[in-house]
């Protein structure tokens, strides 16, 4: 893969936004927080910004804090996507319980490394399923039915699906790392 540039290919809005664009930073920011290059970046299409924002899935819904945060930081790690990986450890691994050893285990280990329970290990395995092969295998799909409803399969496919595309935008875009974000481990 390419070295990310400090330039992004294509220029992010920069303050004042347009007061479309900055009531939606508002919503999704936390506050204080300024626009992520990534929607700064993306709000510049505004259908794309409304299309991406649509597909979100970082509100509430059947899957744990904790799994939706393995499951998002293994699909960029695995897409080799530093910028997303490193802005989610550093917003939410904490709060979502990851360990170093676990954070260090979304880029450099697998599915067996003894720091994941059965259920985070199953989901790992889809993770990387889908990034493999697009495909769920019949073994995986038997581990995914022994410990999440319909209702968090979709959203863990989902979730693979939707970070994969945000990996599209981020390292095709080559968008530089924001500050506060974690890098990956060595």
């Amino acid at each position: 893969m390419e070295a990310a540039l400090t330039e992004p290919r294509i220029a992010p809005l920069n303050a004042p936004y347009p007061p479309d664009a900055q009531a939606s930073f508002e919503r999704i920011m936390p506050p204080g927080m300024e626009p992520l290059v990534l929607f700064r970046t993306l709000a510049t299409c505004p259908r794309i910004w409304e299309k991406f924002r649509a597909g979100s899935l970082l509100d509430k819904g059947p899957v744990p804090l904790r799994l939706r945060e393995i499951v998002i930081d293994r699909t960029c790690a695995r897409c080799g996507n530093e910028y997303e990986w490193g802005v989610h450890i550093a917003i939410f691994a904490e709060r979502a319980g990851l360990t170093a050893a676990q954070q260090h285990a979304t880029v450099h280990g697998d599915a067996d490394a003894a720091c994941w329970s059965d259920d985070e290990r199953a989901a790992i395995r889809l993770a990387d399923a889908l990034h493999d092969g697009a495909a769920i295998p019949d073994d995986v799909w038997a581990a995914l039915r022994a410990h999440f409803s319909d209702a968090q399969i979709l959203e863990l496919i989902a979730l693979c699906g939707f970070y994969r595309t945000v990996s599209y935008f981020c390292t095709g875009l080559r968008l530089p790392l924001e500050a506060f974000a974690a890098t990956f481990p060595t």
